[in-house]
């Protein structure tokens, strides 16, 4: 999978799509370092090990570096940054029954906000699976002769 760029000083205006979330009872935040075991335990349920390997670094930040999507207090999804390299994005994930809402948007950009207010330009979505989605969402192109990048070389998991 290939790694793409995102120009981080050219992100849509998330706000009003956070704010029709919300009117749906989706609120889009950073995830409290106090909730680690809470998103570490929804990632392993939902995605990949390797994905809270991951998580628990971004935890480990302070501030942490995830946003979560909760409904009702409950964990529907998430978006590391920061993490496997400086500037990258990812991992990312919505819960099956939440996806094509708008809430992997709203992740994907907000994390991308969080980025750019560390003082970012670019941000690199590293492995990305589905790129129309990162095209669509923020104008996220291919880096050629990207893959397999930073993931080479992965240690299978044990299960």
């Amino acid at each position: 999978m290939t790694d793409m760029l995102v120009r981080l000083y050219a992100l849509p205006d998330a706000a009003p799509l956070r704010e029709r979330l919300a009117g749906q009872g989706v609120l889009i935040r950073r995830c409290n370092p106090y909730e680690a075991h809470i998103l570490e335990d929804w990632v392993g349920r939902n995605f990949s090990p390797k994905w809270v390997s991951e998580c628990r670094i971004a935890m480990a930040h302070s501030p942490a570096g995830c946003i979560i999507a909760t409904r009702q207090q409950r964990i529907i999804g998430f978006a590391c940054f920061d993490v496997t390299a400086r500037g990258f994005i990812g991992p990312m994930g919505v819960g099956d029954d939440e996806r094509g809402s708008g809430i992997g948007r709203a992740l994907l950009i907000t994390a991308a906000e969080q980025l750019r207010a560390l003082g970012y330009a670019y941000g690199i979505i590293g492995g990305a699976g589905p790129c129309a989605f990162y095209e669509h969402c923020v104008g996220a192109w291919p880096i050629p002769d990207s893959s397999p990048g930073i993931y080479a070389d992965l240690l299978p998991d044990p299960r």
